[in-house]
């Protein structure tokens, strides 16, 4: 499973990376047959953000290390060294800029953009 990955260097700069979470065939809910599922990751809490439409925020680091779900509508980010990602529904962001200048974010799409966010201790 495939995830866009923002992290950021030694200067505090933001830089995008693609990463895959291995999955491997597993007994989960028994006894229902076993599927791919991922070892887990340790979560601290859950949110549900919306973003209305146009929404432009300024460049920020993000405020803890956190995953991203896109749910509905889609955003485009920008890395500190300026390159641009685009992330729409299904699509799976996680974020570990927290010390540096951060990214820029903005809504695409014509409605709002509905994200899940697990953040980690």
């Amino acid at each position: 499973m495939d995830y866009l990955h923002l992290t950021e260097d030694a200067d505090g700069v933001s830089r995008f990376t693609d990463g895959t979470i291995a999955l491997e065939l597993r007994d989960f809910a028994p006894p229902a047959q076993a599927l791919f599922l991922s070892a887990p990751w340790p979560a601290e809490r859950l949110l549900f953000l919306t973003l209305p439409a146009g929404w432009v925020g300024e460049q920020h680091p993000s405020p803890r290390r956190q995953v991203a779900f896109c749910l509905a509508g889609s955003m485009q980010v920008e890395a500190g060294d300026g390159e641009r990602r685009e992330i729409g529904p299904g699509d799976i962001w996680l974020m570990e800029d927290t010390a540096g200048a951060g990214h820029v974010s903005r809504v695409t799409s014509a409605a709002e953009c509905r994200l899940a966010i697990v953040q980690f201790g």
